[in-house]
């Protein structure tokens, strides 16, 4: 086996190593933002309930 092999299997490997925590590091931001944007649409489905209860209430 030459140097240049040598490098280049490293290089693979290294290029693996780096792809699988950046995919890591996406899956994870990508499953915080799902999750943001869920709790801002049951956030506001809350309010409106809870607005709708109170006007009720009000107007008895």
């Amino acid at each position: 086996m030459n140097k240049g092999t040598v490098w280049t299997i490293l290089a693979v490997v290294a290029a693996i190593a780096i792809a699988w925590i950046l995919v890591e590091l996406l899956a994870g931001l990508l499953v915080f933002i799902v999750k943001v944007l869920l709790v801002a649409v049951v956030a506001v489905i809350v309010y409106f309930v809870i607005r709708a209860v109170f006007a009720r209430s009000a107007r008895e």
